[in-house]
Formats: structure tokens, sequence, C-alpha cells
């Protein structure tokens, strides 16, 4: 595998939605090519601001095939596969696998609280049906459950683990673990600049929706020109803000931010998540106009 096995520019893609609810693949596919065109060299299907926690495993494997489509191999493409049921994880795994995804990110089991060996256990499960390169994603504040340096050390010597989304916030920590062996991929786009002096090959984002550009501009500046690097982060930092800094922010701010620049039509999201109201559109507005993503 490369130093940066899912490539150096992600975002976590959203699943449009249509006025009756169901998935909108034409939709995904305008996503899709949107971010491709914009700076992205991955992307990951049905993770958290994909929503998949209220898509079914069949909309899943849909919403794979399409922005496989519609990027064919522009971009390297990871199949969020991470629930809180192993069995729901395996199948989604291989699924992934027969639609032809490049890797699998898998998230430790929320809710549940399974403790370090039942979080092992559920990871060995899904890694050997996976039959493909695998993402792990620590984040705590979502899950409940932190994965211990001790269980990395484990996973790092099951070869398809190749790589780490990282939303725990702990940079000395990630470099530990970069030195296990594992690529490091942000997983906040605040900290995208300072996970790169860390070590960290690259981001899953959100703000990537609107600042894909900017994002593999940095990226790409950082080693040669990190002053540079800084220039471009304090500029898209306003977007950054206002996608990710609010209460109610993830798909539904990535869906508002794509139909106020033409990408969307619509910014419907699934219960229990709420579209923006008119004061949080106001905001995210004021934010994307100061970051120069919108006029």
């Amino acid at each position: 595998m490369s130093s940066a096995p899912f490539g150096t520019v992600l975002t976590a893609m959203v699943t449009p939605f249509r006025e009756d609810g169901s998935v909108d693949l034409d939709g995904v596919q305008r996503v899709a090519r949107h971010l491709v065109d914009h700076g992205h060299d991955g992307l990951v299907v049905s993770g958290t601001t994909g929503e998949s926690a209220t898509t079914t495993k069949e909309e899943d494997g849909e919403v794979l095939a399409a922005v496989k489509d519609a990027v064919g191999d522009r971009a390297k493409l990871v199949a969020g596969v991470g629930t809180n049921d192993t069995s729901t994880s395996i199948w989604l795994a291989q699924q992934a696998a027969k639609v032809g995804a490049d890797g699998v990110l898998l998230v430790t089991p929320y809710y549940n609280k399974p403790g370090q060996r039942g979080i092992l256990n559920h990871f060995r499960q899904v890694v050997d049906a996976a039959e493909l390169p695998v993402m792990l994603y620590d984040v705590p504040g979502r899950t409940g459950s932190q994965i211990a340096l001790e269980s990395f050390e484990v996973m790092a010597g099951w070869e398809p683990v190749v790589a780490l989304k990282d939303a725990v916030g702990d940079m000395a920590r990630g470099v530990r673990i970069k030195e296990m062996g594992l690529a490091i991929y942000s997983g906040d786009d605040e900290a995208n600049l300072a996970w790169l002096a860390h070590g960290a090959v690259g981001f899953v984002s959100v703000a990537g929706h609107v600042v894909g550009d900017r994002l593999r501009a940095m990226h790409d500046a950082f080693h040669h020109d990190p002053l540079a690097a800084l220039d471009i982060f304090t500029g898209m930092l306003p977007a950054i803000d206002a996608i990710m800094g609010v209460p109610n922010y993830g798909a539904t701010t990535a869906k508002a931010s794509l139909e106020m620049i033409g990408v969307l039509e619509n910014r419907r999201v699934r219960s229990p998540l709420i579209e923006l109201d008119d004061e949080e559109l106001a905001a995210l507005r004021v934010g994307l106009e100061a970051a120069g993503v919108l006029a």
C-alpha cells in the first residue's frame, strides 16, 4: 500500500434525498463529480455525514454503485460499513467488496460500549469478511468508546488494517499510532493543518463539500511552504467554523452549503436530523461569504 492508501483529500459525502425521502441517486452522482472536480482523490460513501444511521443496507449499496459509475477510477472509494451490530457490518463489508469499493471505513461500535475485547472481536470479524483495505475510525464523541493504544498495537498487525481516521484530537497519540504503521487521516476539519504537522497523510473532511480545492492546495503546499498552507487554512476557516462549529452540523450544514452553491436542489435530511432553520442558514451564509465560497 502507498503511504496514503486512500488518497489524501477525501470528503465524507452527503446522501441527497428526494421530496418523498427516497435516495436521490442523480444527486449522489452530482455531489461525487463535484468533489472529484474540486481537488478530491478519495470519497467516503455512507459515513456519518452520509446519514448511514438512517439509510438501509440496500440503499448504501445503491449509493456506492452510483458513485462508482459517476467517478470511475478518478478517486478511491471508501465505503462506510461501521455499525453497532457485527453481522450487519459484515454484510455491508461484503456488499462493498462486490460493488467495487477500494476500502471500507470501520467505526467503533456505538452505544453498546463493548469494551476493548469486544471492539477487537468486532473489528476482527469485519476485517476478515471485508477482504478489502480498512480505515478504522475513532470518534469517541459519537460512539461513547475510544480505541485503546493497546488495541491499535494488535490491529496494526492485521494486514488489511492500513489507516485511521482520527477524531479523538490527541495528536501525540496519533503520532504513536502512526509509528505502529498506520496512515493517519484527520477526522476534524479544524485540525487538518495541525494533523499534517503531526504526520497525517490527508483528511476525511466535511467542509470539503465546498472548499475541496483549497484543502488540496493546503495539503500540496504544506511540505514545501508551510506559511502558504497556513494562509490557505486561515482563508477557509470561516467556512469550516460555519459548517462544523454549530450544534446542528454535519449532513445538515453540508447539504445546505451544497444547495447554496447550486450542486443540490434541496437540503433534505432524514429524521432525527432536521434541516437548518432560517437563523442557522443565515449564519452559514455569513461564514461561506467570509471564506469566499459565496460572493
